[in-house]
């Protein structure tokens, strides 16, 4: 059921159930990440594997000391700038944080959402929420909660709606390590915009299998229809014949009815190409389409982000 009373939530995560609740950067199904039965329930619901971890979230940052053992100086400067808001800090975990929220990692997720409907409902929680995307493990992330009803049903007893999402791709994780950020997973907040507080920052690359951090694995993001990534003509040219999807940055692809294509920003924007891809990618996924064909867009600010969900949407 859809609704917006965060009351109702409220006591639905105090019965150790889950919520599917929305965030600035898609909507995550939420349950009380200290208690390991509303965490395995998430984990069921989204029939996501045990070993990939989840993210923590809470409504102020002053809250994560509870959580982590110790918190560097480099993480309290991006908090600070960036909290609350698409970012996702991996530090070291406590005891208050069970195992299967980390899947026995030593670190733990860290994230305040920017969204005013999430905020409001942590901050009524006495305890932190453990949220993963709220949709079946791998497909296309939820940006309303009309898509979080389409994919999950009656598994969720309760879809918090606050609207569609506003960043419209994950958020940014970042840890720390031998004195330097590192970005496990391209997000909602461009690298330029870490690099500019914390210095230069590596980025580690995806992981088939015991990722580091949520949101690791290779092959995620996908829609059911095949997508292929590459120079637009050249591949309606390989599937001429086929009834073909796309996705473009700026512009159409002629010979393609228009209703069969998605294009992210016609100014050429990169956070209006965010909000739009997840939402986009299930409308061309939920066509009588043989194959999507898409294009990378340019590697900078908010484009690493989508080019790195294209390129785990490809991936088979």
């Amino acid at each position: 059921m859809i609704g917006s009373d965060i009351q109702h939530a409220m006591e639905l995560l105090q019965q150790e159930q889950v919520v599917a609740i929305p965030t600035e950067t898609v909507y995550g199904l939420a349950g009380n990440a200290f208690s390991p039965l509303a965490v395995s329930t998430i984990y069921a619901v989204k029939g996501r594997p045990a070993f990939d971890p989840l993210i923590v979230h809470t409504s102020r940052f002053e809250r994560a000391a509870a959580f982590t053992t110790r918190i560097p100086d480099m993480a309290y400067r991006l908090a600070e700038r960036f909290m609350p808001g698409p970012l996702t800090l991996l530090l070291p975990r406590s005891e208050a944080i069970p195992d299967i929220v980390t899947a026995g990692l030593p670190r733990v997720a860290i994230r305040v959402p920017g969204h005013p409907v999430a905020h409001d409902l942590l901050e009524r929680l006495d305890f932190p929420l453990a949220a993963p995307s709220a949709n079946p493990f791998g497909y296309i992330s939820p940006t309303t909660a009309q898509h979080v009803e389409s994919q999950l049903g009656d598994k969720v007893p309760y879809i918090l709606d606050g609207g569609p999402c506003q960043v419209g791709v994950e958020s940014t994780i970042v840890g720390f390590g031998d004195g330097q950020a590192v970005v496990y997973r391209k997000g909602g907040l461009a690298v330029e915009e870490i690099e500019a507080v914390v210095g230069a920052v590596s980025v580690r690359a995806h992981s088939s299998s015991n990722p580091q951090a949520p949101g690791m694995l290779k092959s995620h993001y996908a829609p059911r229809v095949p997508l292929v990534l590459g120079e637009l003509r050249a591949l309606h040219e390989q599937y001429r014949g086929k009834a073909v999807g796309v996705v473009a940055f700026r512009q159409a692809l002629p010979g393609i009815p228009l209703q069969q294509q998605l294009i992210l920003s016609p100014s050429g924007g990169l956070a209006e190409a965010a909000r739009n891809l997840f939402a986009g990618m299930r409308y061309l996924d939920g066509l009588p389409l043989d194959v999507i064909i898409a294009e990378l867009l340019p590697e900078e600010g908010l484009g690493r982000a989508i080019n790195d969900r294209l390129r785990r949407a490809a991936a088979r």
